[in-house]
C-alpha cells in the first residue's frame, strides 16, 4: 500500500529535527523546474503564482539563491498546512515515522514525488500552474504518467488522500492491477453528505496518523478509523477504482 497525499503552500525549514536521508526521485526533471522559474521575472512569477506582492518577493529571493542539495528539510517536516499539523510528524515515535517512511508518498507541482525523508527546499509551484516547459503545456503533461508509474513499480494498491487538483497527476496513468482508493470524508445533513475543504483536510492527516500508529496494511482495517467525530458510511467501486466514505453528523 502506498498513501498518497497533496503537500501545503506554506513551507519551513528544519534540518534539525530529523535528517533527511534521501534524494528525491525525480530531481533532474525538478532542477529543470527550477531553471525555468530563475529564467522568468518577477511580474511573470507573481501572475504564475497567483500571490502577493511579500509572497512574490519572498518567493523569488527563494528561487535566486535555491540549492536543490544542500539545507535539507525532510519532505514530512517541510510542510505546515492544515492536514499535517493533525499528521503531526514531529511527535511521531520513531516505528510511527518508520511507517510513513514506507507508506506515504507526497505529490508535489516541483518534485512530483516525495518519500517522507527526502531532503527539499522551500518553493511555490502548484500542480494546477500554467508553467510551459520544455513543449508541454502544463505540469499535469511535464509529469505525464511517471508518478504513476514510480507507484506501480512500489504497489497495487494506491490509498487516495490527496486532493483532486494532485491526485489527477496520477489516477488517469496508473495500470488496471493498481488499484485506486480514495478516501471522502463529508458531513451528514438531511440525508446529503456534504464535504468541505478545511474538515477533509483535518481528517486526512488525522487518519494518516492513526495508520501509522495502528500499523495499518490491510484495506478492510481502515473502516475501523473513528476520530474527529467520524464513521465508516459505505463503500462503492467501479473495476479497480473504489471511493471509501466517512461521515460526521452536523452538531446543532
Amino acid at each position: 500500500m502506498r498513501v498518497i497525499i497533496a503537500p501545503a503552500k506554506k513551507m519551513a525549514v528544519d534540518t534539525d529535527s530529523f535528517a533527511a536521508d534521501s534524494l528525491p526521485v525525480f530531481l533532474e526533471r525538478t532542477e529543470r523546474l527550477k531553471a525555468v522559474l530563475q529564467s522568468m521575472s518577477p511580474k511573470e512569477l507573481q501572475s504564475l503564482w497567483k500571490c502577493s506582492d511579500t509572497i512574490t518577493q519572498q518567493n523569488a529571493e527563494r528561487l535566486e539563491h535555491m540549492d536543490l542539495r544542500r539545507n535539507l528539510t525532510p519532505a514530512i517536516l517541510a510542510y505546515e498546512g492544515i492536514q499535517y499539523r493533525y499528521m503531526a510528524p514531529g511527535v511521531m515515535e520513531t516505528s510511527h515515522l518508520d511507517y510513513l517512511r514506507e507508506h506515504l508518498r507526497i505529490l508535489s507541482g516541483f518534485y512530483g514525488l516525495l518519500r517522507p525523508f527526502d531532503g527539499v527546499v522551500p518553493y511555490r509551484l502548484e500542480m494546477q500552474a500554467k508553467l510551459s516547459v520544455d513543449g508541454c503545456e502544463d505540469l499535469y503533461q511535464f509529469w505525464d504518467g511517471r508518478l504513476a508509474r514510480q507507484l506501480a513499480s512500489e504497489t497495487d494498491l494506491v490509498l487516495n488522500l490527496a486532493s483532486k487538483e494532485y491526485s489527477k497527476a496520477v489516477s488517469p496513468y496508473l495500470p488496471q492491477t493498481v488499484s485506486f482508493v480514495t478516501c471522502s470524508f463529508g458531513e451528514l445533513a438531511d440525508g446529503k453528505v456534504i464535504e468541505k475543504g478545511t474538515k477533509c483536510k483535518m481528517a486526512r492527516g488525522q487518519l494518516v496518523r492513526w495508520m501509522a500508529e495502528n500499523q495499518v496494511e490491510d484495506l478492510e482495517d481502515l473502516q475501523a478509523f473513528d476520530q474527529l467525530g467520524y464513521r465508516f458510511w459505505d463503500a462503492s467501486s467501479t473495476g479497480n477504482r473504489t471511493v471509501l466514505r466517512w461521515v460526521q453528523s452536523r452538531k446543532n
